[in-house]
């Protein structure tokens, strides 16, 4: 309102840096549908994590820790349900603060080995609205291209440039909107 005003509270440098900072931690606030800029001539649409994609990365990694640890369970002769058989409350301080802490860790070095600094973000096509969805990161030493993928929509095909950095997705310049 202070704008609106005539009596802006802080910069428009600031203000756009706030707002990208705020896109980043996945505020509500500052997410947008499709729309044009006027002056740039581009149409654009903002991205959110898929944080449930990136879950699910490690689910094979916990598939593995757990069956390493009923692995190695079974190779000490099930010691380790005996330690998860103790009376109370010895047994749920094991589980809880023992074994599934090593099992969390060592599902995490494993996809930590395979995927490294990896991102997923997801956003509405600007021409149809349609969610689609980028991968930003490295597996298995191979790089998925950097902080700009580009992507397909899998409804109308329109070619998308996904940024990582600006959190956008933007037609490309040959693009007609």
């Amino acid at each position: 309102m202070a704008y609106v005003a005539g009596n802006p509270i802080m910069t428009d440098a600031e203000f756009d840096e706030l707002k990208l900072r705020l896109r980043k931690e996945g505020s509500e606030i500052v997410q947008e549908g499709p729309r044009c800029s006027l002056r740039s001539r581009k149409v654009y649409s903002d991205l959110t994590v898929d944080y449930f994609k990136m879950f699910l990365l490690n689910v094979p990694a916990a598939v593995v820790a757990l069956t390493l640890f009923f692995f190695l369970d079974d190779l000490t002769g099930f010691e380790i349900t005996y330690l998860l058989e103790l009376p109370e409350p010895f047994s749920f301080i094991f589980t809880w603060f023992a074994a599934l802490p090593l099992i969390f860790w060592v599902a995490q070095a494993i996809t930590s080995a395979i995927v490294k600094d990896f991102l997923i973000l997801k956003g509405p096509c600007p021409n149809c609205g349609n969610e689609n969805l980028s991968f930003f990161g490295t597996i298995l030493s191979v790089p998925s291209g950097g902080a700009r993928n580009s992507v397909k929509c899998a409804n109308c095909s329109s070619s998308l440039v996904y940024d990582s950095a600006s959190r956008l997705i933007t037609l490309p310049e040959t693009a007609e909107a």
